[in-house]
């Protein structure tokens, strides 16, 4: 057999492939091809497995791409599935967490937002979640399970779409956003009630059956029925106006006009659409592509994303968006109607694999004319657009580090910069922080906080940078012993002077790693800005003129580290400053913490607190009260 040698063993990328054709299924399923050292080459669905893998063996006919992947290709990895749709969404679900080198990617390290609505709870509760609409996590009831569990709005493009729109919520509805501990431990109304924002479930200003009527005024207006929510409110006005409670009738026309610019703050909207709905067109240029999305929930506009996927020049628009769409929707849900700018080969399968995620029924569209059309060529003028700055900032990017390249005297502009700085209060809390730049600018996916363990550390800066740097190169050999994924950084910057650099090259030269450029940036006289100076090993202090685009770009990479090191350091405070001494003991629940904190005033006085004293607090048994008692008196 061509390609296959004496022993058996194939030694081209062709010869591995037809050699799995003997024992594949004619079944759906999904492929994965593997280079020499295991790393996942490409990802690929097939109706039929037998057939498609076959197709690679043909090299002759196929794009230089792909001849490129089938040379390099050493073992393969096969899934079967029940149907195509299946198989697609665990192809794009394979992309999303591999990151093969020849597939489309939708590389985007932003997060979409949502407005839950908890459950579990009597008075549930308003709030924002960010991140994917599945994912486990948060505060309150939504965090007892998964995100599934709770009633979940959008997606917004903007997280600070979704809190004006909370905002406004909590003007028209009442809702409360304050987390169970907080509700549960209020014994009187908070300032949210005082300015007319929640109807104080905590304190019982509102029973039960009112409240889950404001619940569901709420899901009514974000499932895209505000007008017949706003006519019951003009209806309650009327017939308070008429009783001369012109008081009550005051508070209805409030909330009617926090209604009303809730549904006036819109883009553009899509007519003739009341349904969930999103817009996706492609443009591309230049060898780049990008993909533009609007979002459409009860007929409003929820904002806009650009997205530049990692494309081919070789794939087909449909290709492009087919594959997009499979990977965005991998853990957002799916509108009931997606509008694409190009047509795809297989709208039918894109629509059953989309419906089996999202649980109901999805359509795909690719409208030639009317107003969905017209919505689609707004979008990809938007899109040309993205891209035009997209293309100037990479020049721009590319041409300072060109600059950076020049003034350390690196043999090429570096790909990675990590810039790292550290921060406390009097050694409290401490916390180091890693951010990386390169050629697409902040790439904020590969951010990492390290939060200091050592407590001799705390307070002392030198030590703090040793133990980050510790961590965070001892995980690089472990992800990337051979540093062939692009984890290891071509330059590091270090917020701090000669000591700073002095401890960072001591601390590499101990973990054996000498190839790496070092500089520390330090502010001149007085902290100002414009006249740092810059430390190398074994080198003079270097000084850059105050308007040298390559000292203004090293400014905003240090401030960009300070930044994050700041905002690690201040959740850390904010999440102990939070956390009371009651929370985290088995068997108080919020009805018992909520009992302990109204009969004690605090949590402090609880804890100094006689047994006889908690067994005399209403709704605590003696079992719990000694069960206080020795936890806060071993």
């Amino acid at each position: 057999m061509d390609g296959v040698p004496k022993d058996g063993v194939p030694k081209d990328g062709a010869g591995v492939i037809r050699a799995q054709l003997p024992t594949l299924p004619d079944t759906p399923g999904v492929y994965r091809m593997l280079a020499a050292d295991g790393s996942v080459l490409y990802v690929g669905k097939a109706k039929n497995l037998k057939r498609r893998v076959a197709s690679y063996t043909r090299t002759d006919g196929l794009p230089n791409r792909t001849r490129r992947m089938v040379a390099l290709t050493r073992a393969m990895e096969f899934v079967t599935t029940h149907t195509e749709a299946e198989a697609l969404l665990l192809e794009a679900n394979l992309i999303r967490s591999l990151l093969p080198p020849f597939n489309i990617l939708v590389k985007d390290d932003r997060s979409f937002s949502y407005i839950v609505i908890g459950k579990g709870h009597d008075f549930p509760r308003l709030m924002q979640h960010r991140g994917a609409a599945g994912r486990k996590g948060g505060k309150g009831e939504a965090a007892k399970g998964n995100r599934r569990d709770s009633d979940l709005f959008g997606p917004y493009a903007s997280p600070h779409l979704v809190g004006m729109t909370i905002a406004a919520l909590q003007r028209a509805f009442l809702l409360r956003t304050c987390d169970d501990g907080v509700f549960a431990s209020r014994t009187r109304p908070c300032l949210q009630h005082q300015i007319k924002r929640c109807s104080a479930p905590c304190v019982g200003r509102v029973d039960e059956e009112e409240y889950a009527a404001q619940v569901q005024g709420v899901r009514d207006v974000l499932s895209g029925r505000s007008a017949e929510v706003q006519a019951v409110f003009a209806r309650h006005m009327t017939d308070s106006s008429d009783r001369l409670e012109y008081e009550d009738a005051a508070r209805w026309r409030d909330r009617i006009r926090a209604l009303t610019a809730l549904q006036s703050r819109q883009d553009i909207n899509l007519e003739g659409v009341l349904a969930d709905a999103d817009v996706l067109a492609l443009h591309r240029e230049g060898g780049v592509a990008c993909v533009q999305a609007f979002f459409f929930r009860g007929g409003r506009n929820q904002g806009t994303r650009a997205f530049f996927p990692r494309v081919d020049a070789e794939e087909e628009p449909g290709d492009i968006l087919a594959a997009f769409a499979a990977q965005l929707y991998a853990d957002t849900p799916a509108p009931a109607l997606l509008l694409l700018s190009h047509p795809v080969a297989a709208p039918e399968l894109l629509a059953d694999a989309l419906s089996l995620q999202a649980g109901r029924r999805v359509a795909v569209e690719c409208p030639s004319r009317g107003p969905k059309r017209r919505t689609i060529d707004h979008a990809l003028t938007n899109a040309r657009d993205a891209l035009g700055r997209r293309l100037a900032e990479r020049s721009t990017q590319a041409t300072l580090l060109e600059g950076v390249a020049r003034v350390f005297a690196l043999p090429a502009p570096p790909r990675r910069i990590e810039i790292y700085d550290t921060s406390h209060i009097q050694g409290a809390f401490p916390v180091g922080a890693m951010v990386v730049a390169g050629p697409e600018g902040f790439q904020r996916n590969a951010y990492r906080r390290f939060h200091i363990r050592d407590p001799e550390a705390a307070g002392d800066d030198y030590a703090m940078l040793r133990e980050t740097f510790t961590r965070r190169f001892h995980r690089a050999r472990t992800d990337d012993p051979d540093r062939s994924a692009g984890l290891w950084p071509d330059l590091i910057l270090i917020d701090g002077g000669q000591g700073q650099l002095n401890t960072v090259r001591d601390e590499l030269a101990m973990l054996r790693i000498t190839d790496i450029p070092l500089v520390a940036i330090a502010k001149g006289p007085d902290r100002n800005a414009g006249r740092e100076r810059l430390f190398r090993p074994g080198q003079p202090p270097l000084s850059l003129a105050p308007n040298d685009p390559v000292l203004h770009f090293l400014q905003r990479l240090r401030d960009e580290a300070h930044r994050c090191a700041i905002d690690g350091h201040r959740a850390r405070r904010m999440k102990a400053m939070s956390h009371s001494r009651i929370d985290g003991i088995p068997g108080i629940g919020p009805a018992r913490k909520k009992a302990l904190l109204h009969h004690f005033g605090s949590a402090t006085a609880v804890a100094s607190a006689g047994l006889k004293d908690l067994e005399a607090t209403p709704g605590i048994s003696n079992a719990i009260a000694q069960k206080l008692y020795d936890y806060f008196h071993g």
